[in-house]
């Protein structure tokens, strides 16, 4: 059962096709008065401090100002963005909890899973380790080396034998009749990264 979807179903939002019903009776006349008692509140405070501290500011410039940060501020709220759905119930403060979070992808883990899943399925079958691990070593040698030298294996080999040593050389092009020791493994791995 497939189902296809638009490019507008995938940039609408769930209000934009909601259906546009009445308005319940005095919603925005509320809006309307609570705004407006808003700002009587602040423009009183702001008179008795500014009268306090022996200042006086003419009154319906007070009351256009307030009414035009209570505004900015209406407008600023409206055009936020929507919170973000609490990661497990919780709403993120910004600071780690200290936990990890094992359900999470996490780009480490993906990566180290993606070697060590073949290399765990490959450790006592030499075919598989020349089939699936050998060409990712290799891949690896290649992208060192254009990375650092600009050439691969393939674009100038005698320089690449060179670059590498005989040791990893050997290893990338020939299939060996076992299946590494994780020693041995350890040891290309450092060689290639003196690369």
């Amino acid at each position: 059962m497939s189902s296809s979807t638009s490019i507008d179903d995938l940039l609408g939002s769930e209000e934009e096709s909601a259906p546009a019903g009445p308005r319940p009776s005095g919603g925005r006349s509320r809006g309307v008065l609570r705004l407006l008692f808003t700002a009587a509140a602040v423009v009183a405070v702001l008179v008795v401090g500014l009268r306090a501290i022996g200042l006086q500011i003419s009154l319906p410039i007070l009351i256009a100002g307030v009414l035009a940060v209570l505004a900015v501020r209406r407008i600023t709220g409206l055009l936020a963005p929507p919170p973000s759905a609490p990661v497990g119930g919780r709403v993120g403060t910004g600071e780690e909890d200290g936990s990890y979070h094992w359900g999470s992808r996490d780009a480490l883990r993906a990566a180290i899973n993606g070697w060590e899943r073949p290399l765990d399925w490959s450790s006592d079958h030499r075919e598989r380790f020349a089939e699936r691990i050998l060409p990712r070593l290799g891949e690896l040698a290649d992208e060192r080396l254009r990375q650092r030298h600009g050439l691969t294996r393939d674009s100038d080999p005698t320089r690449a034998r060179a670059l590498l040593g005989d040791q990893l050389w050997r290893f990338l092009a020939t299939p060996s009749r076992r299946t590494p020791s994780p020693r041995d493994v350890a040891a290309i791995v450092a060689e290639l990264e003196k690369i």
